[in-house]
């Protein structure tokens, strides 16, 4: 897994939540991975800055005259009724974006998309950001297509969320996408915070839904299975690594995820056989099986129940 290098662009008053949640995100990640795959560097106009808090942050680095072509820049927002992009910082950060920013991707936190945006990296973009800051982003830049009421949006390399603690869930959005989904959850899990909505999707992506509970066995049950979705999981043995009966277990998934172990399964099966289908040239018959299908009929049954359409359809 390739490193991942972020630039976390810090102006005074910097809303501490919004830099210390998406930072600690990927530090946790760093931890479940059990090595460094984030790189953090903490770029500023000036040597330190104050916190929202008060807290002051020391031994900035200076913003690079260059970056790496693959890094990702998370801008956080700071501490302000209206943001006043004639500051000398703002000013300074302004011309280092316009200057460094090509294709690398850029997150926004909260009122980081205004100075984004006064950067022209919003421009004819969808974005959002604090729901007192929506109509600001909109005067900045009015190509911009601001949508209100969204945890983040995102639009080609550039990604916005909304206030303070959305911050995360952007965070958890990427290290899915640039580790895995179950690296995410697990930083959700020892953060303990709910995984919610991307941004942009319909719905989660199954390997992270139904994981809005904290109670041990059910995580227990679910890591298990989405560890090894193919294998024959059968009740008895679930039962058996959770330590209770396949009554009482049956009992506290439904209750605490709101679907049935069997549904959760089939859920994560097909979401495997959709990657070997995009990603392989393998036939429905080697597909079923290698998703832990017990037949071809059967994955194409449930395929179609789900999808409204045929498997074979990814292979035309």
């Amino acid at each position: 897994m390739k490193t991942q290098v972020i630039y976390f662009l810090l102006l005074p008053d910097t809303l501490l939540i919004d830099l210390a949640g998406p930072a600690d995100a990927f530090l946790f990640a760093n931890r479940r991975l059990g090595k460094t795959h984030f790189v953090l560097h903490y770029i500023s106009p000036s040597p330190s800055v104050n916190s929202s808090i008060g807290l002051s942050l020391n031994n900035l680095s200076a913003l690079p005259e260059n970056i790496e072509d693959d890094a990702l820049v998370v801008i956080p927002g700071t501490l302000c009724d209206q943001f006043d992009a004639d500051t000398p910082s703002a000013l300074q950060s302004i011309r280092w974006l316009k200057k460094t920013i090509s294709n690398q991707r850029v997150a926004c936190v909260c009122a980081g998309a205004l100075l984004a945006a006064h950067a022209g990296l919003l421009k004819n973009k969808s974005a959002t950001t604090h729901h007192s800051h929506c109509l600001d982003l909109a005067k900045i830049d009015s190509s911009i297509r601001v949508e209100d009421n969204r945890i983040f949006v995102e639009d080609g390399p550039i990604l916005t969320s909304a206030g303070v603690t959305a911050g995360i869930d952007l965070s958890l959005y990427l290290i899915a996408q640039l580790c895995s989904p179950q690296i995410a959850m697990e930083v959700a899990r020892a953060m303990v915070i709910y995984l919610r909505r991307s941004g942009n999707d319909v719905q989660l992506s199954p390997w992270l839904q139904h994981r809005n509970h904290l109670h041990p066995i059910v995580h227990r049950i679910q890591d298990l299975i989405s560890k090894n979705p193919a294998h024959p999981w059968n009740l008895e043995e679930l039962a058996a690594h959770a330590c209770t009966s396949t009554r009482h277990l049956t009992r506290l998934f439904k209750l605490h995820t709101n679907t049935s172990i069997l549904d959760y399964l089939t859920g994560l099966r097909l979401s495997l056989a959709d990657q070997f289908l995009r990603q392989t040239n393998w036939s429905i018959e080697r597909i079923a099986e290698a998703a832990g299908f017990g037949s071809s009929r059967q994955f194409r049954r449930l395929w179609q129940a789900t999808y409204h359409s045929s498997p074979s359809n990814y292979l035309t």
